[in-house]
């Protein structure tokens, strides 16, 4: 059996339709990869999906089931903890659905091979960098970019990407239990506390392309949190001074 220190953690809802060609694209790189699972109950099937792949990859392939819908934060928080409880070294956040193409996920490691403590999936650091996106959409994520930054302070063009590998020692160091937002404020809470602690950050250029089957999980709720969300976080953060 080939140990790896790599470990992509693939939050899931009503992914039946990419979860198997997700996962064998992985297996497939040429740099071996563990996969993690963290499934919110999908009532279409995702985790039978995911149990009958575990008879093919018993090694490589994990899942953590819950019960209920309980968020993309939460689902990877639960996802840190399991990896930190093991001997991974790079941990990644990738979404079940191809936006993220799993060819990147060597780009983003070298990137920490090479000195960073966090690497990012960025669809803004050089140009904008999306398909399959209508332009209302395209100018509202990359507006919202920009918010994050100007409240913030933050340099990172990017900052809602949810294409990510961290080291180790960052997320030993995040105090896991105290991130507190849960759609892509979540997002930008992980990287504004990884800089907040002095980690390296770094963007990588990617090319994110909109899923082509399967249902998107924005939502109303989920814009609003990031929108108040990165107000909260710099209040928060001047009575940590």
């Amino acid at each position: 059996m080939q140990q790896t220190d790599s470990l992509v953690i693939i939050p899931t809802y009503n992914e039946k339709e990419n979860i198997e060609k997700i996962i064998r694209k992985v297996f497939s790189l040429a740099i071996a990869f563990d996969i993690l699972i963290v499934d919110d109950g999908s009532p279409d099937g995702t985790a039978d999906i995911v149990r009958k792949l575990q008879q093919e990859f018993p090694h490589h392939l994990h899942m953590e089931e819950r019960k209920g819908k309980l968020g993309l934060g939460t689902a990877y928080i639960h996802g840190f903890k399991w990896g930190l409880g093991r001997h991974y070294e790079f941990i990644f956040e990738m979404d079940a659905d191809f936006s993220h193409n799993p060819n990147d996920l060597l780009k983003l490691r070298q990137c920490c091979m090479d000195g960073a403590d966090m690497s990012i999936g960025s669809r803004y650091v050089k140009g904008v960098n999306v398909v399959n996106w209508p332009m209302s959409r395209v100018l509202m994520s990359y507006f919202a970019s920009v918010y994050v930054r100007f409240i913030t302070g933050i340099t990172i063009q990017d900052a809602t990407a949810g294409f990510v590998c961290f080291r180790r020692r960052v997320l030993e160091k995040i105090p896991l239990d105290k991130i507190k937002f849960v759609g892509y404020a979540f997002q930008i809470e992980m990287k504004f506390t990884a800089l907040q602690y002095g980690f390296n950050v770094v963007e990588v250029p990617i090319i994110f392309t909109d899923r082509t089957e399967g249902t998107s999980k924005m939502s109303t709720k989920i814009f609003r949190e990031a929108f108040f969300g990165v107000i909260q976080l710099k209040i928060a953060s001047w009575f940590k001074k």
